[in-house]
């Protein structure tokens, strides 16, 4: 079931999520209700708060060749364990803010342990885009936004875009 995302400002995209304790078949059918929206909207990562629940759950798939299989990943409480010195510098976008794009600099691989959508712990290096992807995921987890790696001016300014945005979509509703 595709969800609404929900768009920047909104408290609960600030807030730190609490740790999930189990694989549920909620939280299961929560991941594949947030993979059906990721690639609806289309995106290529999801946090839970995106969608208005506050547990540490996040999913992701940085595949974008044409005809590739795709790798969809659930990740429960997922946590770098190690970074890079190394860093890359992606323009980042999100689906909590549309349209908006801006180069962020993170760690070029980072080691990152979760739980998978079985409740077995797992552990991987992500590399380029996928390690750029999952920091971004559980920064989400974390209450942050790519935008809080900006400046304050070009923050500012993206905040006032999506405070419209919300206010041009509530009169499309009404």
């Amino acid at each position: 079931m595709k969800r609404p995302i929900l768009i920047h400002p909104d408290p609960r995209l600030k807030t730190v999520c609490d740790p999930v304790s189990d694989m549920s078949d909620d939280l299961r059918a929560l991941a594949d209700d947030m993979l059906e929206t990721m690639y609806d909207a289309p995106g290529i990562g999801l946090a839970a708060p995106q969608v208005g629940v506050l547990s540490r759950l996040i999913v992701l798939d940085c595949i974008k060749e044409e005809g590739a299989a795709p790798r969809p990943l659930v990740m429960a409480n997922p946590r770098v364990i190690a970074a890079s010195d190394d860093t890359n510098v992606y323009e980042e976008g999100c689906l909590s803010i549309p349209d908006q794009y801006a180069d962020v600099e993170r760690p070029k691989v980072v080691e990152v342990e979760w739980m998978d959508r079985d409740g077995k712990l797992r552990r991987e290096t992500f590399d380029g885009l996928w390690a750029t992807c999952v920091q971004h995921e559980i920064d989400h987890l974390d209450g942050r936004l790519f935008i809080d790696y900006l400046k304050p001016l070009k923050r500012q300014l993206i905040t006032r875009k999506m405070v419209k945005l919300k206010k041009e979509r509530a009169r499309e509703r009404a």
